[in-house]
């Protein structure tokens, strides 16, 4: 029996090797960056043969990619603060997967070159890991539009990737660190007075 014929006669790797295997895909990833990211220092990383890699994860995209998913956590659906000043900090300022997260942000960085290099992953990152981001985002300002907290005419598609597009380019381009303080005042200072109706007088106590 060939190597190849022996890895796929055993089990899919699942549980916890798999996310083993995963977690070694992020701190390699973290160390080297996607560019110089091989299945053989990930293999090495994990204790793990390159032939178990390739029977659960056919490309080193897919890998990355899956990795980078299962670190965000799950997303919080019961989210409501009754507010959409309160609902936009308790989503990116705190927890994991917010826009504090230290390692996902380093994470973040270290696929940002990707996206223009490699259009499998870059498509699937858009469509997998993005997406989902921006589109929970869409909801957080659509239920403020349900309770009458928005003007009528805030385009959703503008606004709601605004936030996480202004903390990134402060860190990746600026060199600032996110913090909660530097977040919410974003969120104060350019995202509140984006939508709001002109003749709400916003403050932090009004909304929190």
């Amino acid at each position: 029996m060939s190597p190849v014929e022996a890895a796929a006669a055993r089990p899919r790797v699942e549980g916890e090797r798999e996310q083993e295997i995963l977690d070694a895909t992020l701190d390699v990833l973290a160390d080297v960056g996607y560019d110089r990211l091989t299945m053989d220092a990930v293999a090495s990383a994990a204790r793990a043969s390159k032939a178990t890699l390739y029977r659960r994860w056919e490309t080193k995209a897919i890998l990355v990619l899956e990795a980078v998913i299962a670190q965000k956590g799950p997303i919080d659906e019961s989210l409501d603060t009754g507010s959409l000043r309160g609902d936009l900090i308790a989503s990116h300022c705190a927890g994991r997967g917010g826009l504090t997260d230290e390692r996902q942000i380093a994470v973040f960085g270290s696929v940002i070159t990707a996206l223009s290099r490699d259009p499998e992953f870059a498509e699937e990152f858009r469509t997998r890991y993005v997406g989902p981001k921006i589109a929970r985002t869409h909801d957080l300002f659509e239920r403020a539009r349900s309770r009458g907290e928005l003007r009528e005419d805030v385009d959703l598609d503008v606004v709601a990737p605004a936030l996480a597009g202004i903390v990134l380019h402060n860190q990746f381009v600026l060199g600032e660190q996110p913090t909660p303080e530097s977040i919410t005042a974003v969120i104060d200072q350019v995202i509140l007075p984006a939508v709001l109706p002109p003749s709400s007088t916003h403050t932090p106590k009004d909304h929190s």
